[in-house]
């Protein structure tokens, strides 16, 4: 196993299948907006595996795929290289607008790679992957994130310490903002000033904060929730107030969060994993809005904590006391209009 797998956590499927619950609310339109596709080292997940996982049961009508790194091209310009994964996945988008493997458009969105320290030049990457994506190319995600415990570190993608502070940074976002695509944030809970102050600095451009954000649970920040809450919180408030930013509510369920929901004899039940949550989804609502949030599953990486059915069930739960319009926006109708699916 590479040092870049040893940072996710292992899917174990005998484990996942110890627990299976009644699908709750089975007709409830969902987009999951996002997920991933890869064949790294002997773990694959490509059409067939979230296909498996979207027939669990809910009511996924549409998917969007986010930058893992996968299938880039072997040879040519390094800052072309990351358009092979978009040409892939515009393939899997397309086996799946056949129809022949159900109504639920997979990958309906796609999320790709670009430099954004590149500045300006990064044009020509984004109309690459305009090419490439058959339609579907929506943004890019460029992880930024950094601590300087090196637990925390992906080794696979490390990022330099302060990279949206960069002035080419800026300048890359301001380009891809210019361009109509959005930007998909995945950093570590300390460094949401940052991106409240890149939002600040690009208003135009449309940002989506991923995983809530990055709660830290492991390393130095182990057994310290209430102080991780308590220094994410005002964060997130003041990053709230950038109307350019929405969160996806989810990807708790990775090592680095610290929850150890993997260490169970049983996988953890939905009604398990709601209460660990509650209080970074409950918040992040609060503070945002419905009509600025989704809920997204993050698979595979947090497959290794539990299964896409207890997943949706989980955000079922926290979403209950929600009105039918929240709801709907949480579900499906946040996701389609940042990522314009229906364009």
């Amino acid at each position: 196993m590479s040092s870049t797998q040893t940072h996710y956590l292992e899917v174990r499927r005998t484990w996942l299948a110890r627990h299976v619950e009644p699908i709750i609310e089975p007709g409830l339109p969902i987009v999951d907006p996002h997920h991933h596709l890869w064949d790294r080292g002997g773990w694959r997940y490509l059409h067939d595996d979230l296909l498996g996982d979207i027939n669990a049961g809910h009511n996924v009508t549409h998917t969007v795929f986010v930058q893992a790194r996968a299938f880039h091209r072997a040879g040519g310009p390094e800052e072309l290289r990351p358009v092979g994964e978009t040409e892939f996945v515009n393939g899997t988008a397309a086996m799946s607008a056949s129809g022949l493997y159900g109504p639920s458009r997979m990958c309906a969105g796609i999320v790709g790679h670009a430099n954004l320290a590149l500045g300006a030049r990064v044009e020509a990457v984004l109309d690459a992957h305009g090419a490439a994506g058959g339609g579907r190319f929506r943004g890019i995600r460029h992880i930024t994130a950094w601590d300087a415990d090196p637990v925390m570190l992906n080794p696979g993608n490390p990022a330099p310490e302060g990279l949206m502070t960069t002035a080419p940074f800026r300048e890359g976002l301001a380009k891809l903002a210019s361009m109509g695509l959005s930007f998909d944030a995945w950093l570590y809970h300390p460094q949401i000033p940052e991106l409240t102050a890149l939002a600040r600095a690009v208003p135009t451009a449309r940002i989506v904060l991923d995983h809530v954000g990055g709660p830290l649970g492991i390393g130095r920040y182990g057994g310290k929730s209430a102080e991780v809450f308590a220094s994410w919180k005002p964060a997130m408030a003041a990053l709230a107030g950038c109307p350019n930013v929405h969160v996806k509510l989810g990807g708790l369920g990775m090592r680095i969060n610290g929850y150890g929901f993997e260490s169970g004899a049983e996988p953890p039940s939905s009604e398990i994993l709601a209460a660990a949550w509650k209080p970074y989804i409950d918040t992040t609502i609060e503070l945002f809005g419905a009509d600025r949030c989704m809920f997204e599953s993050n698979f595979p990486v947090d497959k290794g904590s539990y299964s896409y059915a207890v997943c949706w069930n989980t955000f079922k739960r926290l979403a209950a006391g929600a009105s039918e319009a929240e709801k709907a926006a949480l579900f499906s109708g946040t996701a389609t209009r940042f990522y314009r699916l229906g364009a």
